[in-house]
């Protein structure tokens, strides 16, 4: 970072007068906490007894077999309470929040995962919580609904705009606009105004401290590459975070929804439609048009099916030290059924975006080299979406039958 909030030329703090005070706060707080060697190990040491760290580095050997070259390693943030990477961050801002003394939080959430995340903090702090959603992904992520009402969040669908991840997104600062004073807006991505960004990368980077002393262990050296899904980026950037100095290649992989030629895609740092920009209060690559105007997105996965993305993953691309790439909806769904097949393994619909590229480079890699992808959260909560996309004829038979109960 080479000036407060900014990596490179991305970044910075965009904000209204009104919140500047908020944003000041926060940023002692943050700063005062990373300084704090303590601090630190009280996030471990809840994140150990109240979450499931460290997480397992498995070592997937059938998918191995079946396509030969490298040996894959999957990094299991699915196994963390509440099934992603998002409880990472979570709990390092209610440590915050309780620091700050404020009483109430609230969130927005697109696949649910850290919507279900800040209300398990929420229910775990005693602190009031509200959660932001798009009412697309209210619909297509049901299951996260019902357990954030049972934590007791208040989820308030978002009707405006494209009503999915961006338009919760600015519901939530409207919110925040409004209660400064006891409320904290627990960004669940590495985006939005300093300190943002630094800060959830920051929490996140357990994941790639944990995994570089586990692969070390292991195999006694370095992986020759990670790979992640890239929405916002807080997966990405926690893994990265561990190898940030080492020579390990770095793949991010975005949502290519139905293809980078149709428009439909949520694809930033790898497509033509993206352009550098000025939004929610920070600056990255958005996918804009040339007007200035946001676009819509798409993608399978609604975790990843954002506008922006982080200004360090930017920052990343443009330096040449990050390699970025697309998955297509259709690969998505044929990854994550190949690893269900082969492994027992369920990743979530934005977790194997990162397994199709990983499968895609795999055999091109030599016996002797070893990578690893960061299987950033379970899809049991894509059961709808998945089943759909599986033509499962017994699923649509339960939904069909559980319809006419509920009409008689």
């Amino acid at each position: 970072m080479n000036k407060k909030g900014y990596f490179a030329d991305f970044g910075g703090a965009f904000l209204p007068e009104i919140l500047v005070a908020t944003f000041d706060e926060l940023t002692a707080a943050y700063e005062s906490a990373k300084a704090d060697p303590a601090f630190w190990q009280e996030y471990e040491n809840l994140m150990s007894s109240y979450s499931c760290r460290p997480t397992p580095l498995t070592l997937a050997e059938n998918l191995t077999r079946h396509f030969g070259g490298a040996r894959i390693y999957v990094k299991r943030e699915d196994l963390n309470h509440t099934g992603a990477h998002k409880a990472n961050n979570v709990m390092g801002q209610g440590l915050l929040v309780k620091r700050m003394g404020k009483k109430r939080v609230i969130a927005e959430t697109g696949a649910g995962q850290h919507g279900v995340a800040t209300a398990t903090m929420a229910a775990r702090f005693g602190f009031d919580c509200t959660i932001y959603m798009g009412e697309v992904d209210v619909e297509r992520q049901r299951p996260n609904v019902f357990w954030m009402e049972q934590l007791g969040a208040e989820v308030v669908p978002v009707k405006d705009g494209t009503r999915i991840l961006k338009d919760a997104i600015n519901e939530a600062f409207r919110d925040w606009v409004s209660n400064m004073d006891n409320t904290h807006y627990v960004l669940g991505t590495a985006c939005g105004p300093h300190p943002f960004p630094e800060m959830v990368a920051w929490f996140q980077s357990i994941i790639g401290r944990e995994a570089r002393a586990q692969v070390l262990e292991r195999e006694g050296k370095l992986p020759r590459r990670i790979y992640a899904c890239v929405g916002g980026g807080s997966n990405a950037m926690g893994i990265f975070g561990g190898f940030m100095d080492d020579p390990v290649e770095l793949v991010g992989v975005e949502a290519g929804g139905r293809g980078l030629d149709t428009g439909a895609h949520a694809s930033r740092l790898c497509s033509d439609d993206a352009a550098i920009g000025v939004a929610q209060g920070y600056k990255t690559y958005f996918l804009q048009n040339a007007e200035g105007q946001m676009q819509e997105t798409h993608s399978i996965a609604a975790g990843l099916d954002y506008v922006g993305v982080s200004p360090i993953l930017s920052h990343l691309r443009e330096e040449g030290r990050a390699r970025f790439t697309a998955a297509t909806d259709r690969e998505v769904v044929a990854a994550m059924r190949l690893t269900i097949r082969k492994e027992g393994l369920i990743p979530a619909l934005e977790s194997a975006h990162a397994f199709v590229q990983a499968f895609k480079d795999a055999p091109d890699m030599s016996p002797e080299d070893c990578l690893i992808i960061n299987q950033s959260g379970r899809g049991d909560k894509d059961i709808f979406t998945v089943a759909d996309a599986f033509e499962d004829p017994g699923w649509r038979e339960f939904i069909i039958r559980k319809a006419e109960q509920y009409q008689t």
